[in-house]
């Protein structure tokens, strides 16, 4: 993995979190007052599942590049 694959990557986070804080900023609120209502298991686990889908979507974009 190159170092413009890196600023690419977060490059592209940058511009959907903006996106979302641009466009719904009122959703935004809205979804943290409902997180902040889960329990903390609640919040470990989706933490955990996000992690697992992104390093998953790594390893296929590495897979997907080798072949």
């Amino acid at each position: 993995m190159t170092l413009s694959t890196v600023v690419l990557a977060l490059g592209l986070v940058l511009v959907l979190e903006g996106l979302v804080f641009a466009l719904a900023p009122s959703r935004i609120e809205d979804l943290l007052r409902a997180l902040s209502d889960l329990p903390e298991g609640a919040r470990r686990l989706i933490g955990a599942l996000a992690l697992v889908l992104g390093g998953g979507l790594i390893v296929l974009s590495g897979v997907i590049a080798g072949s």
